[in-house]
């Protein structure tokens, strides 16, 4: 039986996906699994350079190449694919795993697992509530294309990849599996205010909902993440208190913390700040979408993702009733339990020795 010993793992630098690729890269690593994480978007900053150096079976290849769902970045993602293939050749890797789309229909020479985190289309509809426009066909096509090449397509939750399916076929061979977090709190001492983290620059963690509502909310509410994208302008909310950018470190402080984490996101296809936030116990306030739901019913708020007034409430009904949040920390804490990243990375292993002795590529 064929098992991985060696594999190519590609992620960006920007968002979750770097946090996910690094948790699981270290759980494989402590199985003996070599990781060569190729990486896109942007350079890694010191933070995350220090975070790859610190685990033993994994080396890091960066690259700037734009992502796939940037502004015009085809010149881009094709030399991205061309790096790939070279690196394929260096390192000569028995399976690939492609954490992005537009790369499943290269010419790989072992197995490729694909990983749907997000994609624009389903954004577009979710965030805009419209089909996206025309100018994102040849994203439609790429990733089309990308995913019907792939030998097996793994989304995190089962709503996302309902939606994947949906507007771009079905796929011949599918699965979830969840995301997980490794972090470990000791013992969380609750202050008196709300925070969220995360692109504050993406319009789907729906931050502006936050900033119509500081003046109604007793307790401040702190915001943590980039606020730019690329050469964007900034997106900054005069409301709320913003801690910028935090390190890993800073962030797993801070939401020690915080005694109520919100997160009324209009889009989310798993959500892992929640999932650190409920690890950290606190009481969760999220967007009422059915990947969050699917995750957090009955161990979590839901508010409607338009309705500020109606946030605006359930955050003071928090705030006035410690005995509520005291529970509801727990659930969210108990929940979070089931999300280990020492699971995730089993049920990928798993995947990978589906793929090793089912598929009918060749390792090199």
């Amino acid at each position: 039986m064929k098992k991985p010993n060696k594999i190519l793992m590609t992620a960006d630098t920007i968002g979750g996906v770097w946090t996910y690729a690094i948790d699981l890269a270290d759980c494989l690593s402590k199985k003996g699994i070599r990781v060569h994480l190729a990486t896109m978007g942007a350079f890694a900053d010191e933070d995350q350079v220090e975070q790859a150096k610190k685990i033993k079976n994994l080396k890091l290849y960066q690259s700037n190449y734009k992502l796939e769902w940037m502004d015009n970045p085809w010149h881009d993602v094709d030399a991205a694919g061309h790096w790939l293939l070279e690196l394929q050749e260096n390192i000569k890797p028995n399976l690939i795993h492609l954490n992005n789309y537009c790369h499943g229909h290269l010419p790989w020479k072992a197995p490729v697992l694909m990983v749907c985190h997000s994609c624009v289309l389903s954004w577009w509809q979710a965030v805009k509530n419209e089909d996206a426009p025309p100018y994102f066909q040849e994203y439609q096509q790429r990733v089309q294309a990308g995913l019907q090449a792939a030998d097996l397509v793994i989304a995190p939750t089962q709503a996302m990849l309902n939606s994947i399916c949906h507007i771009y076929g079905d796929l011949s061979l599918k699965k979830t599996i969840p995301n997980g977090s490794s972090i470990q709190h000791q013992d969380p001492k609750k202050e008196d205010f709300i925070f969220c983290m995360g692109r504050i620059w993406d319009e789907a963690k729906n931050i502006s909902l936050l900033n119509k509502i500081t003046h109604l909310v007793k307790w401040p509410i702190l915001t943590a993440g980039d606020q730019q994208l690329e050469n964007k302008a900034s997106t900054s909310f005069t409301g709320l208190e913003s801690l910028g950018r935090l390190s890993s470190a800073l962030a797993i402080k801070t939401l020690e913390k915080a005694a109520i984490y919100v997160l009324p996101a209009k889009y989310e296809p798993f959500g892992l700040s929640v999932l650190e936030a409920a690890q950290a116990s606190c009481v969760l306030v999220l967007g009422d979408i059915p990947s969050l739901k699917e995750n957090w019913q009955d161990a979590a708020f839901f508010v409607d993702t338009d309705d500020a007034l109606a946030l605006a409430m359930l955050l003071n009904m928090l705030i006035e009733d410690p005995e509520l949040r005291e529970i509801y920390s727990k659930k969210a804490y108990e929940r979070a339990q089931e999300f280990k990243s020492s699971q995730t990375a089993h049920h990928y292993q798993m995947a990978y020795h589906q793929l090793l002795n089912e598929t009918t590529s060749t390792s090199i």
